[in-house]
Protein backbone atom coordinates (compact mmCIF):
# COMPACT_ATOMS: atom_id res chain seq x y z
CA UNK A 1 0.00 0.00 0.00
CA UNK A 2 1.65 3.58 -0.92
CA UNK A 3 0.45 6.67 0.16
CA UNK A 4 1.11 9.90 -1.47
CA UNK A 5 -0.15 13.57 -0.20
CA UNK A 6 -0.46 16.69 -2.70
CA UNK A 7 -0.78 20.40 -1.49
CA UNK A 8 -3.63 21.13 -3.53
CA UNK A 9 -7.28 19.76 -5.09
CA UNK A 10 -5.36 20.57 -8.86
CA UNK A 11 -2.32 18.61 -7.97
CA UNK A 12 -4.47 15.77 -6.64
CA UNK A 13 -6.38 15.43 -9.92
CA UNK A 14 -2.97 15.89 -12.04
CA UNK A 15 -1.56 13.30 -9.93
CA UNK A 16 -4.36 11.01 -9.87
CA UNK A 17 -4.08 11.41 -14.03
CA UNK A 18 -0.11 10.77 -14.03
CA UNK A 19 -0.79 7.66 -12.21
CA UNK A 20 -3.68 6.18 -14.23
CA UNK A 21 -2.00 6.79 -17.00
CA UNK A 22 0.96 4.56 -16.31
CA UNK A 23 -1.12 2.01 -14.85
CA UNK A 24 -3.62 1.60 -17.79
CA UNK A 25 -0.30 1.31 -20.33
CA UNK A 26 0.48 -1.83 -18.16
CA UNK A 27 -1.51 -3.91 -19.67
CA UNK A 28 -5.17 -3.84 -18.31
CA UNK A 29 -8.14 -4.04 -20.43
CA UNK A 30 -10.88 -2.39 -18.30
CA UNK A 31 -10.81 0.45 -16.01
CA UNK A 32 -13.50 1.31 -13.04
CA UNK A 33 -15.27 4.44 -12.70
CA UNK A 34 -15.43 5.67 -9.52
CA UNK A 35 -18.41 8.26 -8.72
CA UNK A 36 -18.65 11.31 -6.99
CA UNK A 37 -17.18 14.60 -7.05
CA UNK A 38 -13.54 14.21 -6.71
CA UNK A 39 -12.67 12.29 -9.50
CA UNK A 40 -14.21 14.70 -12.10
CA UNK A 41 -11.14 16.73 -12.39
CA UNK A 42 -8.74 13.79 -12.99
CA UNK A 43 -11.48 12.47 -15.35
CA UNK A 44 -11.00 15.69 -17.05
CA UNK A 45 -7.09 15.54 -17.26
CA UNK A 46 -7.10 12.29 -18.59
CA UNK A 47 -8.75 13.37 -21.06
CA UNK A 48 -5.86 14.92 -22.88
CA UNK A 49 -3.40 11.78 -21.80
CA UNK A 50 -1.87 9.24 -24.11
CA UNK A 51 -4.34 6.44 -22.67
CA UNK A 52 -4.77 3.22 -24.63
CA UNK A 53 -9.10 3.78 -25.00
CA UNK A 54 -9.38 1.68 -27.96
CA UNK A 55 -8.35 -1.19 -26.27
CA UNK A 56 -10.45 -0.45 -22.94
CA UNK A 57 -13.92 -0.86 -21.31
CA UNK A 58 -15.09 1.28 -18.50
CA UNK A 59 -17.29 0.13 -16.01
CA UNK A 60 -19.16 1.47 -12.90
CA UNK A 61 -17.75 0.18 -9.50
CA UNK A 62 -21.12 1.45 -8.40
CA UNK A 63 -24.21 3.47 -9.31
CA UNK A 64 -26.72 4.99 -7.92
CA UNK A 65 -30.47 3.98 -8.32
CA UNK A 66 -31.43 6.87 -10.47
CA UNK A 67 -32.19 7.43 -14.12
CA UNK A 68 -29.43 7.56 -16.34
CA UNK A 69 -29.20 11.27 -17.02
CA UNK A 70 -30.22 12.35 -13.66
CA UNK A 71 -27.57 14.64 -12.06
CA UNK A 72 -26.72 12.29 -9.07
CA UNK A 73 -25.96 9.66 -12.10
CA UNK A 74 -22.74 8.20 -11.86
CA UNK A 75 -22.84 7.44 -15.50
CA UNK A 76 -23.94 11.35 -16.08
CA UNK A 77 -20.79 12.76 -14.50
CA UNK A 78 -18.29 10.22 -16.27
CA UNK A 79 -19.70 11.05 -19.57
CA UNK A 80 -19.30 15.06 -19.33
CA UNK A 81 -16.01 14.80 -17.47
CA UNK A 82 -14.63 11.65 -19.43
CA UNK A 83 -16.42 9.44 -21.61
CA UNK A 84 -17.91 11.41 -24.50
CA UNK A 85 -14.39 12.99 -24.81
CA UNK A 86 -12.44 9.39 -25.68
CA UNK A 87 -12.72 6.66 -28.33
CA UNK A 88 -13.34 4.36 -25.20
CA UNK A 89 -16.22 1.58 -24.63
CA UNK A 90 -18.30 1.73 -21.68
CA UNK A 91 -20.72 -0.42 -20.33
CA UNK A 92 -23.15 0.92 -17.05
CA UNK A 93 -25.89 -0.85 -15.04
CA UNK A 94 -29.59 -0.35 -16.85
CA UNK A 95 -31.05 1.87 -14.02
CA UNK A 96 -34.37 1.86 -16.49
CA UNK A 97 -35.16 -1.70 -15.33
CA UNK A 98 -37.64 -2.80 -12.98
CA UNK A 99 -35.84 -3.00 -9.86
CA UNK A 100 -32.56 -2.86 -8.48
CA UNK A 101 -31.44 -6.46 -8.07
CA UNK A 102 -32.62 -7.26 -11.48
CA UNK A 103 -30.84 -4.14 -12.85
CA UNK A 104 -27.48 -5.75 -10.41
CA UNK A 105 -27.94 -9.04 -11.94
CA UNK A 106 -27.90 -7.82 -15.80
CA UNK A 107 -24.72 -5.89 -14.99
CA UNK A 108 -22.85 -8.57 -13.51
CA UNK A 109 -23.78 -10.88 -16.17
CA UNK A 110 -22.31 -8.20 -18.78
CA UNK A 111 -19.19 -7.73 -16.20
CA UNK A 112 -18.59 -11.21 -15.90
CA UNK A 113 -17.74 -11.16 -19.54
CA UNK A 114 -15.08 -8.34 -19.26
CA UNK A 115 -13.32 -9.87 -16.45
CA UNK A 116 -11.66 -13.01 -18.08
CA UNK A 117 -8.94 -12.13 -15.46
CA UNK A 118 -10.99 -9.76 -13.04
CA UNK A 119 -11.15 -6.25 -12.92
CA UNK A 120 -7.73 -4.35 -13.94
CA UNK A 121 -7.72 -0.86 -12.61
CA UNK A 122 -10.35 0.65 -10.82
CA UNK A 123 -10.67 3.76 -9.20
CA UNK A 124 -12.19 4.58 -6.06
CA UNK A 125 -13.32 7.20 -3.57
CA UNK A 126 -14.33 7.27 -0.48
CA UNK A 127 -17.07 8.77 1.92
CA UNK A 128 -15.91 10.38 5.55
CA UNK A 129 -17.93 7.49 7.04
CA UNK A 130 -15.60 5.42 5.37
CA UNK A 131 -17.50 3.80 2.16
CA UNK A 132 -16.63 2.88 -0.61
CA UNK A 133 -18.18 1.97 -4.02
CA UNK A 134 -21.69 2.39 -2.74
CA UNK A 135 -19.83 -0.28 0.30
CA UNK A 136 -21.62 1.63 3.11
CA UNK A 137 -21.26 0.78 7.36
CA UNK A 138 -23.46 -1.87 8.03
CA UNK A 139 -25.22 -2.68 4.82
CA UNK A 140 -26.51 -5.84 3.32
CA UNK A 141 -23.58 -5.84 0.38
CA UNK A 142 -20.55 -6.55 2.63
CA UNK A 143 -22.08 -9.71 3.74
CA UNK A 144 -22.09 -11.28 0.34
CA UNK A 145 -18.73 -13.44 -0.03
CA UNK A 146 -17.90 -13.51 -3.35
CA UNK A 147 -17.26 -11.54 -6.62
CA UNK A 148 -20.57 -9.98 -7.44
CA UNK A 149 -22.63 -6.66 -8.22
CA UNK A 150 -25.67 -5.95 -5.58
CA UNK A 151 -28.19 -4.18 -5.35
CA UNK A 152 -27.59 -2.19 -1.82
CA UNK A 153 -30.03 -0.77 0.34
CA UNK A 154 -28.23 2.58 2.33
CA UNK A 155 -30.72 3.30 5.05
CA UNK A 156 -28.72 6.33 5.71
CA UNK A 157 -30.01 8.20 2.58
CA UNK A 158 -33.40 5.69 2.60
CA UNK A 159 -32.37 4.63 -1.28
CA UNK A 160 -31.29 1.97 -2.99
CA UNK A 161 -27.44 1.82 -4.79
CA UNK A 162 -26.05 -0.98 -6.84
CA UNK A 163 -22.46 -1.72 -6.16
CA UNK A 164 -19.60 -4.28 -7.32
CA UNK A 165 -19.27 -6.35 -3.42
CA UNK A 166 -15.69 -6.78 -1.82
CA UNK A 167 -14.72 -9.62 -3.32
CA UNK A 168 -15.12 -8.32 -6.74
CA UNK A 169 -13.31 -5.39 -5.78
CA UNK A 170 -10.56 -6.85 -3.99
CA UNK A 171 -9.59 -8.84 -7.59
CA UNK A 172 -8.54 -5.56 -9.30
CA UNK A 173 -4.96 -5.61 -10.33
CA UNK A 174 -4.67 -2.49 -8.98
CA UNK A 175 -6.85 0.21 -6.84
CA UNK A 176 -6.53 3.75 -6.81
CA UNK A 177 -8.17 5.80 -4.06
CA UNK A 178 -8.78 9.15 -4.57
CA UNK A 179 -9.57 10.93 -1.42
CA UNK A 180 -9.95 15.31 -1.21
CA UNK A 181 -11.05 17.37 1.41
CA UNK A 182 -10.62 18.11 5.27
CA UNK A 183 -14.12 15.66 5.84
CA UNK A 184 -12.49 12.79 5.32
CA UNK A 185 -9.21 13.49 7.72
CA UNK A 186 -10.53 12.03 10.94
CA UNK A 187 -11.94 8.75 8.97
CA UNK A 188 -8.37 8.32 7.19
CA UNK A 189 -6.63 8.25 10.01
CA UNK A 190 -8.67 5.72 11.22
CA UNK A 191 -8.38 3.48 8.06
CA UNK A 192 -4.96 3.98 7.64
CA UNK A 193 -3.23 4.95 11.42
CA UNK A 194 -5.77 2.81 13.59
CA UNK A 195 -6.80 -0.05 10.69
CA UNK A 196 -10.30 -0.10 11.86
CA UNK A 197 -12.37 -2.36 9.56
CA UNK A 198 -14.44 0.26 7.61
CA UNK A 199 -15.16 -0.90 3.88
CA UNK A 200 -12.62 1.19 2.21
CA UNK A 201 -10.09 -0.60 4.50
CA UNK A 202 -11.59 -3.77 4.05
CA UNK A 203 -11.38 -3.51 -0.25
CA UNK A 204 -8.00 -2.02 0.52
CA UNK A 205 -7.04 -5.45 2.59
CA UNK A 206 -6.84 -7.54 -0.47
CA UNK A 207 -4.35 -8.71 -2.96
CA UNK A 208 -4.82 -5.51 -5.50
CA UNK A 209 -1.89 -3.03 -5.89
CA UNK A 210 -3.00 -0.14 -3.66
CA UNK A 211 -2.73 3.66 -3.27
CA UNK A 212 -3.72 6.44 -2.02
CA UNK A 213 -3.85 9.43 -3.26
CA UNK A 214 -4.65 12.52 -1.19
CA UNK A 215 -4.69 16.20 -0.47
CA UNK A 216 -3.49 18.29 1.92
CA UNK A 217 -6.78 18.49 3.78
CA UNK A 218 -7.45 15.18 3.76
CA UNK A 219 -4.07 13.90 5.00
CA UNK A 220 -4.06 16.56 7.90
CA UNK A 221 -4.42 13.51 10.58
CA UNK A 222 -2.00 11.29 9.09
Amino acid sequence: MRIEVFDTPDALAAGAADLLTVLLNEGATTFGLAGGSTPRAAYRELQSRDVPWDRLTCWFPDERWVPPEDPDANLLMARRSLLDHVPVRFIAPDTTLEDPAVAASVYETALDGEFTDGPGVVLLGMGDDGHTASLFPGTGALTVTRPAYVANWVPQFNTWRLTATVPLLQRASSIVFLVGGGSKANVLRRILVDDEPLPARVVAAGDADVTWLLDRDAAAEL
